[in-house]
């Protein structure tokens, strides 16, 4: 595949039509089959892409070490962020890419079972994913592969939401107080992981650790997806060496290089304001200023748009895409929505609205049934820090300078209660 430090990895051939299992082996090479794919695994530095960046080597230790059982893995393509594109892309490109890694997994852990998960909406997609089964229909003995497609939901792709979905076509979260835990299908212990990680198994699998590592840093090894919306020409993903500084990333997507802000992580993820912007794509150098790669989202703010209510818009639709099965969903996450409203309308309600987003903020955190409510907060707390400037002229009741300014975040419009499907 030519220099180990050249780019693109995932997205070769990216543009044209999906590749046919013929145009894929001719670009990727034959085979994936590697003793000791895991111990390969791990000395790469592989993390999940799909958001939450756990070592994607111990969290396939553990399911593989359930014995006695027949194992599942399932490939999560639901991407619930409005703003992410790169799992889509990337099965619109090189989807034999995504199952070569998903057939090597599954081996490796044991499994007779692959389960490949794109939201039904994405008809192009499901297409996509279907042609290319068809083509491997023969060529993955011993395994069974199966696409389904659940309704799309934010909440949908998380991952034992998807797992409670193709259990009993419920797409709702499970409480899980520690992880990794075991996920199970029908009684089969579960490995689920993102399409874009399955994609990065099938490149490790044919060129090794070392090879994996030639691009990132020593902590964050390897290249990333990056979804880029918002202030830009037009969405766009880029492959990204980890480690490559966030202004860098925004004129690969052709961004403006100086915006008022970017959102990175997705809508449960961090604002961070332009003198960041020379920040290393990698969670060892965001962590200290409270973000993280997350799902591989970023979305520019120009600087004519006011943070706060793209972040209200944000909540509002967090707060309407929530399971509603405890309490931060239900009703703190909607209350916060309405404390946030009351702040950017700087009318005579704002500095109280703004002490209760303080203490709502605070006993909305770490309490959910899964991390949704999390996310929301950490998007919320940014946002107050980050537009500082916005905040004290809505508390003081100053008209807004932005407030003609056109949303910049795309934000679906919010569904009637009623018209809500989890199943």
């Amino acid at each position: 595949m030519g220099d180990a430090r050249s780019l693109p990895r995932l997205l070769t051939g990216v543009g044209g039509p999906p590749a046919s299992l013929v145009e894929h082996r001719a670009r990727y090479g034959a085979g994936t089959a590697r003793t000791g794919l895991l111990d390969e695994i791990e000395a790469a530095g592989l993390t999940g892409r799909g958001g939450a960046a756990f070592p994607t080597a111990r969290k396939a230790a553990v399911v593989r070490a359930q014995r006695g059982h027949t194992k599942v893995l399932v490939v999560n393509a639901m991407e619930g962020e409005p703003a992410a594109h790169k799992d889509r892309t990337l099965l619109a490109t090189n989807p034999h890419l995504v199952l070569d890694g998903a057939t090597a997994l599954a081996r490796a852990i044991g499994a007779t079972r692959v389960s490949i998960a794109v939201a039904r909406d994405e008809q192009s997609t499901v297409r996509g994913v279907r042609a290319a089964l068809r083509e491997r229909d023969r060529e993955d003995r011993g395994l069974t592969l199966e696409l389904f497609t659940p309704p799309w939901r934010y909440v949908a792709g998380e991952e034992s939401a998807l797992v409670h979905w193709l259990n009993d076509h419920q797409a709702l979260p499970q409480y899980r107080p520690h992880r990794p835990s075991i996920l199970r299908i029908g009684g089969a212990p579960a490995l689920v992981d993102n399409a874009e990680t399955c994609a990065h198994v099938a490149l490790i699998a044919r060129y090794g650790a070392a090879w994996f590592r030639a691009l990132g840093t020593e902590a964050s090894p390897g290249s990333a997806l990056v979804s880029i919306t918002g202030a830009v020409a037009r969405p766009t993903v880029v492959e990204l060496a980890l480690g490559t500084p966030l202004r860098a990333a925004l004129r690969a997507a052709g961004a403006d290089p100086e915006p008022q802000a970017v959102l990175l992580g997705g809508y449960g993820g961090t604002w961070l304001a332009a003198s960041h912007l020379d920040a290393p794509l990698a969670n060892e150098a965001l962590a200290p200023l409270g973000a993280s790669v997350g799902a591989g989202v970023v979305v520019v703010l120009p600087a004519e748009a006011c943070g706060l209510r793209e972040t209200l818009r944000i909540t509002r639709w967090m707060a309407h895409e929530s399971a509603r099965q405890c309490g931060p969903c239900a009703f703190g996450l909607p209350a916060l929505a309405l404390d946030l409203q009351q702040v950017v309308a700087s009318g005579p309600d704002a500095p109280a609205a703004l002490i209760r987003l303080a203490q709502r903020t605070d006993a909305i955190a770490g309490r959910g049934a899964c991390r949704h409510p999390d996310g929301v907060v950490r998007l919320v707390r940014s946002a107050l820090d980050v537009f500082a400037d916005h905040l004290d002229s809505h508390r003081r009741g100053r008209p807004c300078a932005a407030r003609t300014h056109r949303p910049v975040v795309a934000v679906p419009e919010l569904e009637p209660e009623e018209d809500l499907v989890w199943q």
